[in-house]
């Protein structure tokens, strides 16, 4: 759907490294990122998955998302 992983990360210390994933995922723009993540929801392969994994339950109670621009001396 045009999202390119980065990085899946966990934290180490407790209590959100028991149930916090941490990803960055790159966009061309927010656009592309709003296009890409409506797409992905409807996705069919998506939603199936989706509902067998949650069979015993949601897996995910939050979600927060934010947008990034690098600095001038990162090395990305």
């Amino acid at each position: 759907h045009g999202m390119q992983n980065v990085i899946y990360l966990s934290p180490q210390d407790k209590p959100a490294s028991e149930d916090t994933l941490v990803y960055l995922i790159s966009h061309a723009s927010r656009e592309t990122a709003k296009i890409s993540w409506d797409e992905f929801r409807k996705d069919p392969e998506w939603k199936k998955a989706q509902m067998e994994s949650e069979k015993n339950g949601k897996l995910v109670t939050k979600v927060e998302s934010t947008f990034f621009d690098p600095t001038d001396y990162s090395p990305i």
